[in-house]
């Protein structure tokens, strides 16, 4: 039987939602779509690309607090609600990733959950 861990990053959503940031189960993580959430839950100011920062440094902020590392990421998804951002978004992405390269979507979609969110990024990695 696995043991489940959590990581949570403060997000007012994951109480508000019921939902973990990061869940391990065995040598997987899953993490859940990342808003760019300040520290103290007001949206990271910014364009896409700087809230793509944010988005992945919690990423990799809970994936490091459950035992794994960016080079153990194996998979992204990156939702964007402008299409006019992918470059920035992706050059963001590179350089969290650009040595392990992980398997990536990048999708448009209408909306995200607050009205100044440009970009909202999930994450799988496995811990080898």
């Amino acid at each position: 039987m696995s043991t489940r861990r959590r990581a949570f990053t403060g997000s007012p959503y994951e109480s508000r939602f019921g939902f973990a940031r990061a869940l391990r189960v065995g040598n997987r993580i899953v993490v859940a779509g990342t808003g760019p959430v300040g520290d103290d839950g007001s949206t990271v100011p910014g364009d896409a690309a700087a809230q793509a920062e944010r988005c992945l440094a919690l990423i990799l902020k809970a994936v490091t607090e459950l035992g794994g590392g960016a080079s153990d990421v194996v998979r992204t998804r990156m939702l964007l609600t402008d299409p006019a951002d992918q470059d920035a978004v992706g050059a963001v992405h590179a350089r969290f990733f650009g040595e392990t390269r992980p398997v990536a979507t990048m999708q448009g979609v209408a909306w995200l959950c607050r009205p100044d969110w440009k970009v909202e990024i999930e994450a799988e990695a496995v811990v080898e």
